[in-house]
C-alpha cells in the first residue's frame, strides 16, 4: 500500500494489517449504526406520511427517513475500518432486528391489564401477529442482510480499484446496488400477493429511487464525517486481501 507523506497524519493499510490496532472511534460509529437501524423500525416503519408537491400529495413510509442514514453509517464503516468490521456491525444490526421482532410479538401478545385501554394503540402501531405482519418483518431482515452486505462489498472493492479516489462514487454507487438488493428482497416477500404486480414494482422502484437521492444529497455529510473520522483515527482501510465471507464476525 502507498506509503503517505511525512506530514500526512492518515495511514493507508491493507484491512489485514490493522489487527488489534485500538480504534477511538469504531464502537461509537457501531452502536449508531444498530440504534438508527432498531429506530427506522420502531418508529418509521408503521408510519404512511404525505407530503404536497405542486398541489398533489406524494405518500410515502417514514422509514424512509431513517434507511438511507443507516446507509450513509454503513459506508463510514466500510470506508474508514473496513469490511471485515462493518460485517461485524451488520451482524450486530441484524441479532438486534431479530430481538426487536420476537420482543415485539411477545408484548403485543402479553394480555392487557384490567382497566388498561392501550391494547388497541400498540396492535395499531406494532401490528397483530399475523401472516402479514411475519412476512414484513421477515422481508425487512432479510433485506436489510442481503443489501447492506451488496452495499459494503461494492464499496470496499470500488476503494481499491479507484485507490481511494473519489468517495462520492463508491458512496453512491454502493448504494445503488445494496438499495437494489434490499428492495428486490424486501417488497416481493412482504407484499406481492397482497398488492398488484404493477404496485410492487411501482413501490420498489420509487422508494430504490428516493433512497439513492438520499445518499447523493448526503454525500457531503458522508465527506466531513469520513475525513475526519480518518483524522482522528490516523487510518485509512484498504480491503485489498479481504475475505468477503458474510458467514463470519472475526477480522
Amino acid at each position: 500500500m502507498t506509503q503517505p507523506a511525512a506530514d500526512d497524519p492518515i495511514r493507508k493499510i491493507d484491512s489485514a494489517a490493522l489487527g488489534a490496532r485500538p480504534l477511538r472511534y469504531f464502537d461509537f460509529v457501531m452502536a449508531a449504526f444498530v440504534v438508527v437501524l432498531v429506530l427506522s423500525n420502531v418508529i418509521g416503519a408503521a408510519k404512511l406520511a404525505a407530503i404536497d408537491l405542486f398541489g398533489h400529495p406524494f405518500i410515502f413510509g417514514a422509514g424512509i427517513l431513517f434507511f438511507p442514514v443507516s446507509y450513509v453509517i454503513g459506508d463510514v464503516l466500510t470506508e474508514v475500518y473496513g469490511y471485515a468490521r462493518a460485517r461485524r456491525c451488520i451482524w450486530a444490526g441484524f441479532g438486534a432486528m431479530i430481538f426487536l421482532a420476537i420482543m415485539t410479538v411477545v408484548v403485543v401478545a402479553m394480555p392487557p391489564a384490567p382497566g388498561w385501554n392501550g391494547q388497541g394503540a400498540y396492535e395499531a402501531v406494532f401490528g397483530t401477529l399475523g401472516e402479514q405482519t411475519l412476512r414484513i418483518v421477515a422481508a425487512s431482515i432479510a433485506g436489510f442482510w442481503g443489501g447492506e452486505f451488496v452495499n459494503a462489498f461494492v464499496l470496499s472493492r470500488m476503494k481499491v480499484l479507484t485507490q481511494g479516489r473519489m468517495l462520492w462514487s463508491r458512496t453512491i454507487g454502493s448504494t445503488v446496488f445494496g438499495q437494489a438488493v434490499d428492495s428486490l428482497i424486501f417488497y416481493p416477500i412482504a407484499f406481492l400477493g397482497v398488492w398488484t404486480t404493477d404496485q410492487v414494482l411501482t413501490v420498489m422502484v420509487t422508494n430504490w429511487a428516493l433512497k439513492v437521492a438520499w445518499e447523493v444529497l448526503l454525500t457531503p455529510l458522508t465527506y466531513i464525517v469520513v475525513n475526519g473520522l480518518k483524522r482522528r483515527e490516523g487510518l485509512d482501510v484498504f480491503d485489498a486481501d479481504t475475505d468477503f465471507t458474510p458467514f463470519r464476525t472475526q477480522l
